[in-house]
Order: structure tokens, then C-alpha cells, then sequence
């Protein structure tokens, strides 16, 4: 069991540490490094293999590594109390994938108080709320799918459902992809940090489009078909749908399918291997392939090592994050968009059954 220290020891610790050079910071005593891992939930498989790559990575650095999460997306105060808990256990830092702006103030607690915080996956905004960010590019892999799907239509109209994550809450991750996504596609996304701010009707980069919605799913994939239904009641011509993750795309199909709906192009990032399954038997076309183990191996790795008074990760050139990778995955590969195929991805997916 992590060890509890008052904040009376916190403080003594952070002064000691200020007056030796070589000092790792809290949780880097010799009870070892201590690390708290707080994702967005415990039921999306993403989260779940995140949880399962940190704890090997913890096992492997000799780290303690405490998971916690939210109870669903969204679910801001659970983090909240999660980052709390980590502050006065003394751990060394935190992983989190922020749930969104409302855990800001707990974050720049925790790094008041001497902890390393790296966010994964998700980049909280502003951005320098978190030390650094291990993510995937969510704006490059919306923008692959977007191209993608381009080369797909060959000049037809396209008539386009976006599946979001939230419609309550602005968070990097749902901004990023959908407007990747367009911008991919060709089309004007005028403020990238703003969903649904884009011309309804327009030209993309092979004929004409329109937007028949913006609807949220929580990334969920009951949300999904729910949102799905909704779009299609207002033109049940959409032969274009964009979701936020595969769950949501798994929910959009269930309502197209039972619409009647045929010839629809469904796009989709994540990368799973249900996602991955789900390209090959074409209930998605095309998805792209983020490494969610990867995120945490590298998460846990680096508070270690800073707590060790070793050097603090850098960011990827000039995307102000650590950049983990992504791919299209997909078996129709497309003039000018880099692909791997559905066995390629399947090698490299996660949750595995």
C-alpha cells in the first residue's frame, strides 16, 4: 500500500527538494515512485488497454502506480478527486486524460504541490495546463480519414453526418478530429477549435457538400446510434458519416442499417482491434489507428525518470505535444493517402480479447 503523507510532510519534502539537486520530487522517496493513472473511464477498451499498458510499464520500472478514472465521459468531478487523492498520497505525478476544462484547477494543484502531470491522449486547453501531452495527432488522424473518404466519393455530392463527442463541453479531442476530418474532406473549418462553425453547404475538394448535423454521442455506442437516428431524420440522404471513435461508429451503423440505409461511407479514429475487425468486414470503411499502449508506457517511463532527477520529455517539433503516431487503416488504399491494411493493423491493434 502507497504510504499517505500530510501536508506538513509535503511541504518539508518540497523545501528539501529545492535545496538538493538531485532531488526527484514527492513519491520519489524510498518507499519508490509513485504515479496515479486517471483515464476517462473503465469501459471504453481504449481506456482499458491504456490501464492494462500502464501497469505493465509500472511493473516493469519497479513503480507504484495507482488507476482511477471517471465514471463515464464527461465525468470531470471524479477526476477531480482522483487528482486530490494523488496530491495527498504524495505521488510523484499523475497521467491523466482530462474529461475537460473542469479539472484545470485540480492539475495546477497537483503541480503546485510538486507533481509531474502528463496528459494522455486527450491535450487539455490551454495546452501548458499539463508538463506535456503523449497524444496521438487527433487533427492528422481526422484529416486522414477526411481525405480518404474524398478519393471515396469520385466527384459525388456529399451529404454529411458529424458524430461528435460532446455538445456541452469543448474538449481538444473532439475539435481536433471532427475539424481534421473537414479539412481532410477540403472544406473551409474556419475556427479549428469550434465545432459546427463551418458553411452548411459548400464545395470540398471534389464537388458539393452539405452538413446535415452535428450531434453528439459521448463516444458511446448507444450514442452513436442515437445520433445517427436523429441526422437521418433530418435527411435521411446522408451518405457521409464521421464519428468521434469506433463505438460510435458501431451505434451509427445499427441506425443506418436499420433505416435501410445503403452505400454510406462511415469513418471513424481509434484503431481497436474490434475497430480494426469491424474495417476488414466493411461495417466501417476506414479508421485511423492511434496506440493508446504506447501513451501510457511512455506516460509511466517519464514521471519515472523526472522523479529520478533525469531530463523532463520534449515535444514533437512544433506540435506543442509528444506525438505517438497514427495510421489510416483501411483495405481500398487511395491515390495520395499513406494506409496500412486491416492485417497490418490487426498486428498492432489493441484490445485484444
Amino acid at each position: 500500500m502507497v504510504l499517505r503523507r500530510g501536508t506538513l510532510l509535503l511541504a518539508v519534502a518540497t523545501a528539501t527538494c529545492l535545496a538538493a539537486s538531485a532531488c526527484g520530487g514527492p513519491g520519489s522517496g524510498d518507499d519508490g515512485v509513485a504515479v496515479s493513472l486517471i483515464t476517462k473511464n473503465s469501459t471504453n477498451p481504449f481506456f482499458v488497454t491504456m490501464q492494462d499498458g500502464a501497469r505493465k510499464a509500472a511493473e516493469s520500472e519497479g513503480v507504484k502506480l495507482t488507476v482511477a478514472a471517471g465514471k463515464e465521459d464527461g465525468d470531470e468531478a471524479g477526476q477531480v478527486q482522483a487528482i486530490e487523492d494523488a496530491i495527498a498520497r504524495g505521488d510523484a505525478g499523475i497521467l491523466i486524460t482530462p474529461n475537460g476544462p473542469g479539472v484545470n484547477p485540480a492539475i495546477k494543484k497537483a503541480r503546485d504541490a510538486g507533481l509531474y502531470v502528463i496528459a494522455l491522449d486527450t491535450p487539455p486547453d490551454p495546452a501548458d495546463t499539463v508538463d506535456i501531452t503523449f497524444a496521438t495527432d487527433n487533427f492528422k488522424a481526422g484529416e486522414l480519414i477526411g481525405k480518404w473518404t474524398a478519393t471515396q466519393l469520385a466527384g459525388k455530392p456529399a451529404t454529411i453526418a458529424l458524430l461528435d463527442l460532446f455538445n456541452d463541453k469543448i474538449v481538444s479531442v473532439d475539435y481536433n478530429r471532427d475539424q481534421g476530418f473537414l479539412t481532410g474532406m477540403g472544406i473551409d473549418a474556419k475556427d479549428r477549435k469550434a465545432n459546427g462553425d463551418e458553411a452548411p453547404t459548400g464545395n470540398y475538394s471534389g464537388g458539393t457538400y452539405s452538413i446535415v448535423c452535428n450531434e453528439p454521442t459521448n463516444g458511446a455506442e448507444d450514442g452513436g446510434r442515437t445520433a445517427m437516428e436523429r441526422c437521418l431524420a433530418k435527411n435521411p440522404g446522408v451518405n457521409v458519416v464521421y464519428t468521434i471513435n469506433e463505438p460510435a461508429a458501431v451505434g451509427a451503423q445499427k441506425a443506418l442499417q436499420a433505416a435501410g440505409s445503403k452505400d454510406v461511407l462511415v469513418v471513424s479514429i481509434d484503431g481497436g482491434c474490434d475497430g480494426v475487425q469491424q474495417v476488414k468486414d466493411g461495417l466501417i470503411n476506414a479508421t485511423s489507428q492511434q496506440y493508446p499502449v504506447k501513451m501510457a508506457e511512455l506516460g509511466v517511463n517519464a514521471i519515472k525518470k523526472v522523479a529520478d532527477g533525469g531530463e523532463k520529455p520534449q515535444t514533437t517539433g512544433d506540435l506543442g505535444f509528444f506525438d505517438t503516431g497514427v495510421s489510416l487503416v483501411t483495405d481500398k488504399a487511395a491515390d495520395g493517402v499513406e494506409s496500412i491494411t486491416t492485417d497490418e493493423g490487426a498486428a498492432q491493434c489493441w484490445g485484444k480479447k
